[in-house]
This record gives C-alpha cells, structure tokens and sequence, in this order.
C-alpha cells in the first residue's frame, strides 16, 4: 500500500477498527463497497480482545431500548432494530462461532476466546477486499468544496492524507488508555458544530473514602448477592468489595445511573426478610447468636465487620425491638455515599457522547454533515453491562453500511 492515499478513491474511510467499525467495513464490502479503516492500535479490535476476561461477551438475548441509558434511549429503536440480537447470532454462526448463554442472556463464543470474534472480521476484510491501516491515528476530518472528505492521520512517524466519499466515526469513547482511547469522535462532532451530551465513566467501580475507607477495604475479595439502588435505578448482582470501595456488577451496573455526591442503598439480603427471620429464632427459643443467624449468608469477615454496627454477640432472644430494627435497617439499607467513580482507565464505556438528535434515526448519519456518520460507543447511548454495547456496536456499524 503506498504511504499517502490522497488519490486513492474510497466509499468510506472508517475511523476506528473496533467493534463498530470492524462491523461497518465488512457489512459495506458485503455491498461492494470499497473502505478503509484507520485504526491507532497494532492489532484491530483491542477492546473486544479484553472484553469479558478475554471470553467476549458478544450479546445479549434479552437486548431492548430499556437497557441503555442515554437523553433518548427511544433513538435505539431504528438502529436495533435493523440488526437485531438474531441476526448477530446467526451472523457468527454462519463463520463458526456458537454462543452460550451465561447468567442473564448474557452469550460467550463456545470456544470462551474473544480472539476468535476478532479473526471473523479480520478474514472478512480480507474476502471482501477491505483495507486497514494499523497504527494509523486519524487527525482531523476536513469537508471539501465539492462535499468529499479529505482525512489526515499519522503513521510511521509522518501527516498523511485519505479522501472518501464518506467518513464513519467509530474511534470509541475515552476508556481505556492503554487501549487507544480517543475523544476523537467529539472533538469531531464539536468541530461540525453537533451537541455533545456531557460525558462521564460508566460501568465503573466506586470509590470510599473518609472514615469508612478502612471498613471496606478490610473486606476486599468479598463478594455478596445484593440489591444496589438509588434514585435512578436498581440491580440484583453480585457487588465485589475492594481495598478502594465497591465493585462488582451490581455496583457497575448502577455507575450508569449515579452522580458525584449521591448516596446508593444496598440490600444485603434482597430474598428475605431479616426481621422474619429474626421472628422465626426467637419461636424456637432464640438460643442463638446474631453471628450465627448473619453467618448463614455471610463470610465470617463480613459478619465480624458488620460487628461495627450490629450487637452480633446478643443471643436472638435478648435483642431489644431498637436492636431489632436497627439490624434491619443495616442489613436492608445499608446505605454509603462514594467519593467518586474509579475514572476512565477502570470504566468499561463512556456515557454521554454525540446527541442523538444530532443524527438521522436509522442511518446514523450527521443531519449537519452530508457523508458524516457517527456509531458505537462515541454516541450518547450507553449499554447495561453484559453485552448490550456489542449489540449497540454491531447494530451501528450494520445500519451505517447501508448508506455509505
């Protein structure tokens, strides 16, 4: 390939080798169309390589508008519907990959290697005659007077140059660093003068600090089964305590949904009542230790640091009505406020991004910019944790192919 492309004629020059972008290339040349995608990183699709603990957990088979957040979920609706949770399925069934359905529709390749989702797209690009340029980082997208783009990008050291009918920006969000991490799609959105909806961390740990810093990071590896709520939203996951605060799905899940300074309420024992429980000793005599009744459905770490608040050496029988409530009210709302989320380089996406109202529903192309389209995670429509911003990912990249 030569080093400026600057003559060279394409349909679409894709900026992002992604999830996204991986999808747009193939479903293009799949048309007969010609691209070429830019891609910072030595290897395409560096996020879905890590994704999942490296299993990637491609989609989710309960996938609706409900599960992302965003100013307008209801814009999904065109792009979801276009490449729906089926197709996605039966796409990678048809290059060999089988799914199998984990804890809430979430689906992992049979083979558990993200590695094998990548090789699909990469032998792909190579059927239908798709062009990538690895290590290759798009600058700045110029409109010409006569409505082509003209692309600048840096490789090997030097400015080079790419024209293109059309530009697909599918350069992802600001997690992770180490993985490439770009505000290239708003910087771009914000040169053609499209809004940009505020961004922040998602799917993200939360950070404890002050006085109650010690008490969570004496539980680190401690995992429970809890409800976590706050004004917004709740989920019933696991959270992970750590030596720096709160992980663990339910707590990643609910990131999308909290803002600096809000208290989350965490049910520790979301299937039961302790107060019946409670009841229930105290009709068979109540000889035991509230560390007993706890340690049915705790670690003994959790219950001795529950110890703080709760009178855990008090047989059942002797607890008062306050202790009584007062150990409902711990276990049932146990409510902390969090410094902060862990930021972008513990984030597993970005919410926020491009307003969807900035583009046209179902073609993703900018009402602004004739040939701009904009797709996956730079868009303002953030996915639930477990799959659901890969259906986003593919889903945009199919519906943009259509129009290039």
């Amino acid at each position: 390939m030569t080093n400026n492309l600057r003559h060279t004629k394409y349909d679409a020059v894709i900026i992002g080798g992604g999830a996204c972008g991986l999808m747009c290339a193939v479903q293009a040349g799949k048309r007969g169309k010609r691209t070429l995608v830019l891609e910072r990183n030595d290897r395409p699709g560096a996020k879905i390589l890590i994704s999942g603990g490296g299993r990637c957990n491609y989609t989710n088979l309960h996938t609706s508008v409900a599960n992302f957040v965003s100013a307008e979920p209801a814009f999904a609706h065109s792009v979801l519907g276009q490449w729906t949770v089926a197709d996605t399925i039966r796409f990678f069934e048809q290059y060999g990959i089988t799914g199998k359905e984990k804890t809430l529709g979430q689906l992992f390749p049979v083979s558990n290697k993200a590695k094998h989702v990548v090789d699909v797209f990469v032998n792909l690009l190579r059927q239908y005659d798709q062009e990538m340029l690895l290590n290759s980082n798009a600058i700045v997208v110029d409109r010409r007077a006569d409505g082509h783009f003209e692309v600048s990008y840096e490789s090997d050291g030097n400015v080079r140059y790419v024209d293109a009918a059309s530009v697909v920006i599918a350069s992802g969000g600001l997690p992770v660093a180490k993985l490439g991490a770009s505000d290239f799609a708003l910087r771009t959105a914000r040169q053609f003068g499209m809004e940009i909806i505020a961004t922040a961390p998602a799917l993200v740990p939360l950070a404890i600090t002050g006085k109650d810093a010690d008490w969570f990071a004496a539980l680190a590896g401690n995992s429970v089964y809890c409800r976590v709520a706050n004004e917004r939203a709740s989920f019933e996951e696991n959270i992970l305590f750590t030596h720096w605060g709160l992980s663990g799905p339910a707590i990643l899940q609910l990131s999308s949904y909290w803002r600096p300074g809000e208290a989350i309420v965490i049910d520790l024992l979301p299937d039961r009542s302790i107060e019946q429980l409670i009841k229930e000793q105290r009709q068979t005599g109540g000889a035991r230790l509230v560390r007993q009744l706890l340690g049915d459905f705790y670690s003994r770490r959790l219950v001795e640091s529950l110890g703080k608040f709760l009178p855990i050496d008090t047989k059942i029988a002797s607890l008062s009505k306050a202790d009584a409530k007062r150990i409902a009210t711990t276990i049932h709302r146990f409510t902390v406020t969090p410094a902060s989320d862990k930021g972008y380089d513990k984030a597993e996406v970005m919410r926020g991004g491009v307003a969807t109202h900035e583009l046209v529903p179902g073609t993703l192309e900018a009402k602004r910019v004739q040939g701009l389209y904009f797709g996956g995670e730079g868009v303002d429509m953030t996915g639930w944790l477990g799959g659901y911003n890969f259906q986003w990912a593919w889903a945009s990249g199919y519906v943009i192919a259509q129009s290039i």
